[in-house]
């Protein structure tokens, strides 16, 4: 049997189980951010991981694109309660970003142009579970949506999924990001309503 939470009873029909519990169907794409929308351009992104030692690893945007990259079709929830379905987009899996780097950390906190910053588990941007994505619906990414290129992890909280990003550093310990500092959840499954911390 179905738990619906109470609010949002109806909304649920024909999605077959896929939206979270206090979640509400969207067709649209919400735009939040935490300050001003940045410009990038592609001349001037540099994308980093930066491990554990203060190894870093470079790519410029046209060595991103050349690189091997996936076309995912996802499903994505934001902790402001929305959720989009069968999201379609373009991007280099975290997985080769990583393949070759030397690594024992636990933990990676991804640094936006703006500034923001958001941790995770290693273990959750690795196995084909996270991408550096640069288009959405066959087009460039805007820069409304974190364009040219965020991060995309979709099996948690939107807010996971950092715009505008422009490094990793990998860390041996859990630290909090901007929103896990003000309150929010450091996992963020929208599955167990993970959205502030003690959920």
């Amino acid at each position: 049997m179905a738990i619906v939470s109470k609010g949002f009873h109806g909304k649920r029909r024909g999605n077959d189980g896929r939206i979270p519990p206090g979640q509400h169907l969207t067709t649209d794409f919400p735009v939040l951010s935490a300050g001003p929308t940045p410009r990038v351009s592609t001349d001037r992104w540099e994308f980093t991981i930066v491990t554990e030692m203060g190894e870093k690893h470079r790519w410029n945007w046209q060595q991103m694109r050349a690189l091997p990259n996936d076309k995912p079709m996802v499903d994505i929830h934001c902790v402001t309660t929305w959720s989009k379905l069968d999201t379609r987009w373009r991007g280099v899996s975290l997985d080769t970003l990583l393949d070759g780097i030397d690594t024992a950390a636990t933990h990676v906190m991804a640094h936006g142009y703006d500034g923001y910053t958001t941790n995770l588990p290693m273990s959750e941007i690795r196995g084909g579970r996270a991408w550096l994505a640069f288009e959405f619906g066959g087009k460039p990414l805007g820069p409304e949506h974190g364009g040219p290129a965020r991060l995309l992890v979709p099996h948690l909280y939107f807010w996971k999924s950092a715009k505008w990003v422009n490094k990793l550093t990998l860390m041996m310990r859990d630290e909090p990001g901007f929103w896990e500092r003000n309150g929010y959840h450091d996992y963020g499954d929208p599955w167990q309503e993970q959205r502030y911390q003690g959920d």
